[in-house]
This record gives structure tokens, C-alpha cells and sequence, in this order.
């Protein structure tokens, strides 16, 4: 199945007026497949629907670290590339704000029902023995969840009792670990090399010593790998703070407008590694929350949702994380579209049909086909209620752009061949409170993050909002 592909370039800027003293800049351009298989706009956006739902629910089933719902969503995944070890094999994965593991296929790689997906890095990296994780240290406790301890891994790894005793287990390498996401899965073992990213000449490149990572043989449904963007010891920029403790703390991204039209072509969307202190009064912050089944997530809190002049109360479990981890909202860059729960999403729908339903006619079989709904047709401009979503916290409203949660294209629904307009919220249902439990009430897409700058702002435990104009912001940035 074809998917867009988002190529990321790396450059290092100098200390300015603008910046902290470091920060690593990386523009995110993509372009939708030209493809058959995705050239229609239908087919994309039911996809898309698809897998942003079964990425969600399958959070919902998921109490352990090492079953991770990872991402990939055509329409909706952004790529990170970098170059491995001192052969410089380039990788290109998958950023993934949902998960806390570097991980790609490594040769010999078999990837079972993986026909008509995309494949990036050809030809596959090799990894050396030599370079594996040992059982004994913490990437391989946090690769496994943390639920076993350094003398369990050592002893899956068939280290011997008396070596296990004394800690002299540091030969035997961490035994394979085993994730599961929304639509397949895979088994890895963790290794350690160099990671390089390349700067702009006269700069020289940027070179991370002993980067952890995962190195896939097999896998089901997943022929590309993630870089997961979590909070945890396996992230990419919690590994990057070795290199420079600054870039650990703060990380940005700011997704220029999605277009599901298959020859359109996107101008680079700015991913930002350290902190920015251009426009920081801008930003909406409202306070991550911990999550102990899940914490490499960044849960925040919502109040509510206003639609037009009604303002619709979320549920209680959505402004908090109980003990049990469900609860909260999750800030995917992962999944495309926004999952709510079923209570609060048949209210905004209603609002909806209130409003836009009045003066347009239901497209039935555009909502059949793309798997979205509400869609309507209709011939002249309608009347969309504005969007805002209310988070936990004083001054924390972010109003959404009309194009972050109504999407409209031409569609031949008359059934004479002429083009009419169709619009479709692009928020879903993701099912009722008591099937939400074990995991997050609701995630935040990215979809709905597009023209803004999202920062993670893991120092003060906080994210925040800021609106943008996103290609402006790349072309400003790579000018300073």
C-alpha cells in the first residue's frame, strides 16, 4: 500500500540572537504518492481513517512497555533520516511521538504481509554482533518495559548463575524483545553505534556515540521503522541530549496544511531539537500528566470542546490519568486523525448537524466510502462552526483553523458526472468510556496540530501551542 513520503534534511545553525546556543533544525517536505492505489481521494482518506482508529484502540488493550501501538498511517507519518555507524548506512524511519524505541529492519529482514506497503532504505543495514546491548544494562530492562530485572535478562540470555551473581554478564547480549501496534508487529534485538547527522558545509557533521537502537529480522505488516519521540531512556531526543543536555529538554515540530490530493506538493515542515526563544510568549501551554502504565506518553488534560457559541464538557476521564493509566488525552505526531470518545464526539456532531446540516444535504455514501462523518454536500458556502478545544488549565484554549477539522474537495456525487463540493469532519469516534480503559481517553492527531507549533517542553512538563504560518517559519528559521 502506498503511503506520502516525508524526507527530512538536517542543518545545524550557529548561535543568533534567535537561538540558544544550539539547536538542531530539521525540515519535514512530503508529497503524497502518486500511486494508483492512493490517488483517489476516497481511498486515502479511508485509509487514513482506518488506521488512525486502529492505532487508537489498540492503546486501549495495551497495560505493557513492550506492546507499543506504532504508527503507520498513509496520509498522516512524517520520516526522520540519519546516517548509522562508520560505513554512514542511511536510515529513514518514522517520527513517532507515541513511542519511546529507535528501531528499523536490518538485513536479512523477512516482513510477512507486507505487499503494496512503502519501503524506504535500500538496501538494508547490516549490524554487527559486536555492537549489541548487553543484558545487564538499562536500555535492555527499558527495551523489555522494565518489568524484568538485569538478572532475569541476563539469565534469558543463558548467562551462567555464578556469572549472573557476581555481575560479569556484560558478553551476553540482551535477549530479542517482541512489539505489537495496530496492524502488525515484529521482534528485534537492541545494538549500539554511532549516529550521524549530517550539517551543512563548513559545519561538521553531528556524530551521537553509542546510540541505542532496535534491529528487526522480522516483522508482520511493518516494513519501516519508527523513531519514537516518547518520553523515555530509548527516545530519539532524550538520546540526542548526550550529545548536548539542551537539545533533551525542548523539541518542536510545525506540520504545514495535510493535502489529501495525490499530486500536491508540500513545502518543509520545520522539526526543531532544542529550545526556541524567538516567540515563546505565544504559545499556549497546558501541563503534561503522568502516566504510569504508559509513560512515555504525553498525556495532557481537556476540559472541553466548543462548538460555534456551545461549549460541551468533556468527561471526567479525559482531564486526568488514574492509577490504572486510562484517562487523559495523548499528543500523537503518529496518528492522523483525533479520537474521541464516543460521548463527547456524538455532541460535536450534533452541534454540527445543527449548524452546517441545515443548509446542506448529508453525503451519505462519501461518509461509506472515506469511513468520516459528518460530510455534507453542497454548492455554495456553508456555515462551519468554529472549533476550540479547551485544555486543562488557566488561558490553555487553542482555537482551530476551519482546515484542521473540516476538510472539503470536489467530489462527482450528483450522479451526472459534475463535480460538487463536499466537506467531512475530520474528528472520529473512538468508542464508548467503559471500552477506553487500560489507556488514553482520547489522541490528539495531527490532523488538528497542522499550522501550529507544538512544543514539547520537557522541562517545565508542559506542551504547548502557537500558530503558524509553518512554511514561513521553515524559510525564516533556514535563513537565520
Amino acid at each position: 500500500m502506498a503511503s506520502p513520503v516525508f524526507l527530512f534534511l538536517l542543518c545545524f545553525l550557529l548561535p543568533s540572537p534567535v537561538f540558544s546556543s544550539q539547536i538542531l533544525l530539521l525540515p519535514l517536505s512530503n508529497s503524497l504518492s502518486s500511486s494508483s492505489d492512493f490517488n483517489n481521494t476516497h481511498n486515502l482518506l479511508k485509509s487514513t481513517a482506518a488506521r488512525s482508529s486502529a492505532r487508537f484502540h489498540h492503546r486501549r488493550r495495551t497495560h505493557h512497555r513492550s506492546h507499543l501501538s506504532l504508527p503507520l498511517s498513509p496520509g498522516g507519518d512524517y520520516t526522520l533520516s540519519f546516517n548509522l555507524g562508520s560505513e554512514s548506512q542511511k536510515i529513514s524511519l518514522y517520527m513517532d511521538t507515541g513511542s519511546d524505541l529507535v528501531w528499523f529492519p536490518c538485513s536479512p529482514f523477512e516482513c510477512i504481509l507486507c505487499e503494496g506497503k512503502p519501503k524506504i532504505q535500500s538496501p538494508l543495514p547490516k549490524i554487527s554482533n559486536q555492537k549489541s546491548v548487553s543484558c545487564s544494562a538499562a536500555a535492555c530492562s527499558a527495551a523489555h518495559g522494565g518489568s524484568l530485572s538485569a538478572s532475569h535478562l541476563c539469565a534469558i540470555s543463558r548467562c551462567p548463575l555464578e556469572s549472573i551473581e557476581v555481575s560479569e554478564c556484560s558478553s551476553f547480549s540482551c535477549p530479542p524483545f517482541y512489539y505489537a501496534y495496530g496492524d502488525g508487529s515484529l521482534i528485534g534485538r537492541l545494538y549500539r553505534d554511532s549516529l550521524s547527522l549530517p550539517a551543512p558545509a563548513p559545519s561538521p557533521a553531528i556524530n551521537v556515540r553509542n546510540f541505542t537502537f532496535g534491529c528487526a529480522h522480522s516483522a508482520l505488516g511493518e516494513p519501516i521503522g519508527v523513531a519514537g519521540f516518547g518520553r523515555g531512556l530509548l527516545s530519539m531526543p532524550i538520546q540526542l541530549a548526550t550529545f548536548s543536555p539542551q537539545l533533551g529538554n525542548r523539541f518542536s515540530y510545525c506540520l504545514v496544511s495535510h493535502s489529501f490530493a495525490a499530486d500536491r506538493v508540500r513545502r518543509p515542515s520545520p522539526l526543531i531539537l532544542g529550545r526556541y526563544y524567538g516567540s515563546e510568549t505565544e504559545f499556549i501551554y497546558t501541563s503534561m500528566l503522568e502516566n504510569p502504565k504508559h509513560p512515555y506518553f504525553y498525556s495532557v488534560g481537556l476540559a472541553g470542546i466548543s462548538v460555534g457559541s456551545v461549549m460541551i464538557p468533556a468527561p471526567e476521564f479525559l482531564k486526568k490519568v488514574d492509577e490504572g493509566g486510562s484517562g487523559g488525552v495523548v499528543v500523537d505526531s503518529g496518528t492522523t486523525f483525533t479520537m474521541l470518545p464516543a460521548g463527547l464526539y456524538n455532541s460535536v456532531v450534533a452541534q454540527f448537524e445543527n449548524r452546517t446540516g441545515r443548509v446542506a444535504s448529508r453525503a451519505s455514501q462519501i461518509e461509506e466510502n472515506t469511513g468520516l462523518s459528518p460530510c455534507y454536500y453542497y454548492e455554495k458556502s456553508v456555515e462551519v462552526p468554529r472549533v476550540v478545544l479547551h485544555f486543562v488549565g488557566e488561558k490553555s484554549s487553542v482555537m482551530l483553523p476551519r482546515k484542521n477539522y473540516f476538510y472539503e474537495f470536489l467530489d462527482g456525487g450528483d450522479g451526472v458526472g459534475r463535480k460538487i463540493k463536499v466537506g467531512c469532519l475530520m474528528l472520529m469516534n473512538g468508542g464508548d468510556e467503559a471500552e477506553l480503559a487500560g489507556g488514553p481517553g482520547a489522541t490528539l492527531g495531527n490532523y488538528q496540530q497542522q499550522g501550529f507549533e507544538v512544543a514539547y517542553d520537557l522541562e517545565n512538563n508542559r506542551v504547548g501551542f502557537a500558530r503558524r504560518q509553518c512554511s514561513t517559519l521553515w524559510d525564516s528559521l533556514n535563513r537565520s
